[in-house]
């Protein structure tokens, strides 16, 4: 049996910037010989012999833009160029030595499957070369594969299809049925040693179930007698845990991996185990390479993805076996449909003849086995021009940066515009205005830029710098120096007036009940609030144009807007939506300062002094009320009748008098709101975060990290019962 991986080497999963001279020394040595030749013999030369120097030349300079951009993507892990990019080089080379063929090195890339491994780890022999495959880009080029197929094996030909894992080949070998040893794909020959890490993946089985294979049946029985097995598959990352880990690292200031591809190549080939489990990569197998000491070894593909089932093995449910090429091509087509339904990106389809004897007949040429062939499907990623970063809030004020892009096909879609994340996206990845930049779209997710083409730049690039301004109000932007985002901070700026009206009516802050996501939708789209002061001017007249909305809707809604102006300062505070303001921050500055109009004029240092207020919810209520719009719509908010003041909190007597709780989690029967007043009332205060002055942590389910923090501090834990056993 023939191995191979269902990568197609090189070029898979690569986004990597391409130097037209990757070996400047190389390429220009080789060149300067052929003009000094040309020099030298030009009358004496035939037009043929002009034409091979050409072709000669052109060769060399593949090879070694090829070279370059394997070393990159395997060695340094910094890819440049886009897969297609890449395998049109290699196409390109492949045919200039299929015609000439004299013009074939043995070093040539044709003539290997990877890069070389790294010199970080160990090697990590194959026992099987662990071969690639070649592309098939159109229907047409299946059909030839298919006729040549049919031709060397002299009979009719069955395939299997398996859908192509965007992910990194590796591996397994297992001895006496435990895993011993695990490597990456490196040349084909010699891979890097990566057990430790793949030992980490928790689909990856460390001993295997120990069975007998039965193909008749594809089932297996108890069977001791396993010795030697190696198994080759796929190590990839999730959509679902590629977008986690992207959000992880953002919150961390890291600058976002480019592709789950990526992220899952650097995850196996980490030096620490740790930061491999962190990825929480996944694994998918797909060929047993080598099968020692079982008197039942599989004859065909299909039996033995079935025999790696049975050896506990995760196999791919979508394996398709074909029996004309006709099928395959309805496969490979639906599967391109539905690549976005899958939770883990694919980039084609793997095609191979069923059966192991016609395996064998068929046999490999160069680099490729001749009874295997990845159909590719359609680029998703692209180079083109960054020619603006265009800023637009968002509804929750944060300013957001995208990508103005000159128009560029990616996948049968234009892309005009693509996300960049945030400010220090941009700075990390150090992306200029004028750039060009590779540019990715996976599934439903907005297009996005990878990075720059740095061998392109000019010199006349500009850096991008985020407006001190809100580009829609004008209102000031806070940008926290340790955080990637930035926020208007202007409640009143028409770009968040849906999400402040939402937020202002729900039940922790005004309790509106009427005003749910679609009012708030439909009375923002109107015009009819643009700011949440205007909620207290709408009338029987002005809702009367709301869509469905009948006379008893306006008249419970217009009751439970006028009930709302009696609920306080502390909902009222929580309601204006401030950064870092929740019920429990609103509650201890309501107590604190009695009034809306006291904490307006307090600066951050008087605000820190209420227990519980740390400097960034400080600096987010002084930031907010030092806005203009933000006081004028306060004002506006006093006009309608809205109560801005509440006795403040008597800090003596009391069943908690002097005692700090901290709640976390959901109670069976109070909101957390609910239960932080009854705790202010009776003279406690309730504070966010955990510390060695906390004197009991009330936890109710899924109650979170303060729990923990809270059992390491040795502090007192209180469920519902305990806390209301206090109180009385």
């Amino acid at each position: 049996m023939v191995s191979l991986s269902n990568h197609d080497g090189a070029t898979h999963g690569r986004i990597v910037t391409l130097r037209s001279h990757c070996h400047p020394e190389r390429s220009q040595c080789h060149l300067s010989a052929v003009e000094g030749r040309r020099t030298k013999d030009d009358n004496a030369r035939s037009p043929q012999t002009g034409k091979m120097t050409t072709l000669a030349a052109r060769a060399d300079e593949l090879r070694a833009q090829i070279e370059e951009a394997n070393y990159r993507y395997y060695a340094l892990d910094d890819p440049q160029i886009t897969d297609a990019e890449f395998d049109a080089l290699l196409r390109e080379l492949v045919e200039l030595e299929r015609e000439y063929p004299e013009l074939r090195t043995p070093d040539s890339p044709t003539q290997r499957v990877g890069a070389a491994a790294s010199q970080r780890f160990a090697p990590y022999a194959h026992a099987r070369p662990m071969l690639s495959l070649a592309n098939a880009v159109s229907v047409d080029e299946l059909r030839a594969f298919d006729e040549r197929a049919r031709k060397l094996a002299g009979a009719a030909v069955e395939y299997v299809c398996e859908l192509k894992i965007d992910g990194l080949a590796i591996a397994l070998d297992y001895r006496d049925g435990s895993l011993t040893r695990g490597g990456t794909r490196g040349d084909g020959r010699v891979g890097e040693d990566v057990t430790a890490n793949l030992r980490t993946i928790r689909t990856i089985p460390l001993r295997l179930r120990s069975t007998s294979f039965d193909p008749s049946t594809g089932s297996g029985q108890a069977e001791l007698r396993m010795t030697g097995f190696e198994v080759r598959g796929e190590v990839y990352l999730r959509k679902s845990d590629f977008e986690r880990l992207n959000t992880e690292r953002e919150r961390e200031s890291l600058p976002a991996f480019a592709n789950p591809r990526n992220a899952a190549s650097g995850g196996v080939r980490q030096l620490d185990p740790a930061l491999t489990a962190k990825r929480r990569l996944s694994f998918f197998a797909y060929q047993l390479a080598v099968d020692e000491g079982d008197r039942s070894t599989p004859k065909t593909q299909w039996d033995a993805l079935a025999r790696l089932r049975t050896l506990g093995f995760p196999v791919n449910p979508h394996v398709h076996r074909a029996a004309t090429l006709d099928e395959v091509i309805e496969y490979c087509t639906n599967s391109e449909r539905k690549r976005d339904s899958f939770d883990y990106e694919i980039d084609g389809v793997v095609v191979k003849v069923n059966d192991f004897a016609q395996q064998e007949r068929l046999g490999v040429v160069a680099r490729d086995p001749r009874w295997a062939i990845a159909f590719k499907f359609k680029p998703r990623e692209a180079r083109t021009k960054l020619i603006d970063i265009a800023i637009t809030v968002g509804r929750t004020g944060t300013l957001n940066p995208s990508a103005v892009l000159a128009p560029v096909q990616i996948g049968g879609v234009t892309v005009k515009s693509a996300t960049l994340h945030n400010v220090d996206y941009i700075k990390n990845n150090d992306i200029r205005i004028g750039d060009t930049v590779l540019v990715t779209r996976a599934g439903d997710v907005i297009p996005r830029v990878a990075g720059p083409v740095l061998s392109e730049r000019t010199g006349r690039e500009r850096k991008f710098k985020m407006p001190q301004r809100c580009p829609v109000c004008g209102s000031d932007v806070d940008h926290p120096p340790d955080e990637a985002m930035s926020r208007c901070t202007n409640a009143a700026c028409p770009a968040q007036a849906y999400e402040r009206l939402r937020h202002f009516a729900s039940r922790g802050a005004m309790d509106i009940e009427g005003i749910g996501d679609v009012l708030a939708q439909q009375l923002t789209e109107l015009n009819l609030v643009r700011d949440i002061a205007d909620t207290y001017k709408l009338n029987e007249s002005a809702l009367a144009d709301v869509p469905r909305m009948g006379k008893k809707s306006i008249e419970n809604l217009l009751r439970n807007i006028e009930a709302s102006k009696e609920r306080g300062p502390a909902r009222l505070l929580y309601g204006l939506g401030i950064r870092f303001v929740g019920t429990q921050t609103a509650q201890i500055l309501a107590d604190d300062f009695g009034t809306i109009y006291a904490m307006a004029a307090a600066d951050e240092a008087e605000l820190q002094r209420s227990d519980g207020i740390g400097p960034e919810a400080a600096r987010s209520v002084a930031l907010f009320f030092k806005q203009q719009p933000n006081r004028e719509m306060i004002e506006r908010l006093r006009e309608a009748g809205v109560v801005m003041s509440a006795p403040k909190r008597v800090k003596t007597g009391g069943a908690l008098s002097g005692k700090s709780f901290v709640l976390t989690g959901t109670l069976p029967n109070l909101t957390r709101e609910a239960a932080a007043e009854m705790i202010v009332a009776a003279g406690g205060k309730v504070t966010g975060s955990v510390s060695k002055k906390t004197d009991y942590v009330v936890a109710g389910s899924e109650p979170g990290s303060k729990l923990t923090k809270a059992e390491q501090l040795g502090i007192d834990i209180l469920d519902e019962s305990g806390l209301q056993a206090l109180l009385e």
